[in-house]
């Protein structure tokens, strides 16, 4: 009995896999909209969320997303009620109109993101670049928001 890979429905397994995670990262006040969209041709998903790194430092948090493919005017950054938005759409490269294509796992739709922005972020100084792929979200803190009141 020969047993082959495309025997198995391996779309359930991620879905359970990325709920599982989605789960995880609402612990952490991390929303990843994971779009489970697949195309009618089996492609590429209609809906994705770029992988972020969010790091803290003394003086501020940086958010960072890998967004390879996208240039930046598909990419908006909102502030909405304390939550960071990174959103966008990429669309499907159209340079093979001909023939067929055998594989193709390149991401494109739209994206978004949703992280919420800690009370002592100074709002008004949030920067941003974008290089190489590679969206940067520097988000300054409010020193005088994190001082502790002491009590005499």
């Amino acid at each position: 009995m020969s047993v082959y890979w495309s025997d198995y429905n391996f779309g359930n397994f991620e879905n359970s896999v990325s709920r599982l995670f989605d789960d995880f990262f609402k612990d952490l006040n991390v929303e990843r909209q994971s779009g489970n969209n697949i195309s009618q041709s089996g492609g590429s998903r209609a809906k994705w969320a770029p992988p972020l790194d969010v790091h803290e430092s003394e003086k501020e948090y940086s958010v960072n997303a890998e967004l390879p493919g996208v240039t930046k005017e598909q990419i908006n950054l909102d502030i909405r009620e304390n939550t960071l938005i990174i959103s966008g759409e990429t669309k499907k490269d159209e340079k093979y109109k001909e023939g067929n294509t055998h594989i193709q796992e390149r991401r494109y739709g739209s994206f978004t993101r949703a992280i919420t922005i800690p009370r002592n972020v100074k709002t008004g100084d949030i920067t941003a670049k974008f290089e190489n792929g590679i969206l940067e979200v520097k988000l300054p803190k409010d020193e005088n928001a994190a001082k502790k009141i002491s009590i005499q």
